[in-house]
């Protein structure tokens, strides 16, 4: 029996991709043309969970193919010169339906937050959620400070923090200055204990195309009765 021809395999994996649609940790890139925008979902992709970036294909999923070699090296240009810290990439070629894809893979950061450069040279922290690329906001930027700084995160339940959680018990979510009018907080005093809620496990940040919205995690009741436990 004749071997398979292994070119069948490579374009069966890249449509595979293409099949499952952008989401937090695959996005398409028609054409790279803009070192400063592929350097946001670089880093995008490495303050989060990782993820692949297929070159030659557009929104829709449909295959246009890689014009030039000057996409690659776009690509690899935006990780060293407009990410901070540079982006470690790896790269693969595949040719699915007589066209060239290009695949970047980009890893889970271990030096948060990695920043990429704004139109006006400001160096910017990004996240991923969903399909989309966002700013990362006062909050998540303390997190992965104090998380650095490898100091552990105590608390003590005083009637600000008890309002948050009572709060979102019985709502969905809530956003930081929503918090500051019901706890009577400063914008500082209210970032710092949901880094705090943040680091312990109790909160989530959920990004919207409007606003940050924290959430209470799945376990957080179990996270709490260990927390009270140790306060006895």
């Amino acid at each position: 029996m004749p071997l398979p021809n292994p070119g069948f395999f490579m374009s069966d994996y890249i449509k595979r991709l293409i099949a499952e649609g952008e989401h937090q940790m695959l996005d398409f890139k028609y054409e790279v043309s803009d070192f400063r925008k592929i350097s946001r979902t670089l880093v995008a992709f490495s303050n989060t969970d990782g993820g692949r970036l297929l070159v030659g294909v557009k929104d829709n999923g449909s295959i246009a193919g890689v014009r030039s070699e000057e996409e690659y090296f776009m690509v690899d240009g935006a990780a060293k010169m407009y990410c901070k810290p540079e982006v470690e990439l790896k790269v693969r070629e595949w040719q699915v339906e007589g066209k060239r894809v290009v695949e970047v893979i980009i890893g889970k950061g271990v030096s948060k937050p990695y920043l990429a450069q704004d139109p006006e040279g400001r160096w910017v922290a990004y996240i991923r959620q969903g399909d989309q690329n966002f700013k990362a906001n006062k909050v998540l930027l303390s997190v992965w400070e104090r998380q650095k700084s490898g100091i552990a995160t105590t608390v003590r339940f005083r009637e600000s923090q008890r309002a948050l959680l009572s709060y979102l018990e019985s709502n969905p979510g809530i956003t930081i200055s929503k918090y500051r009018r019901i706890a009577g907080l400063t914008s500082i005093q209210a970032e710092r204990i949901l880094v705090d809620f943040i680091m312990l496990g109790l909160l989530e940040m959920e990004h919207t195309s409007t606003n940050v919205i924290f959430k209470l995690t799945p376990g957080y009741r179990n996270i709490m009765e260990e927390l009270e436990h140790q306060l006895i």
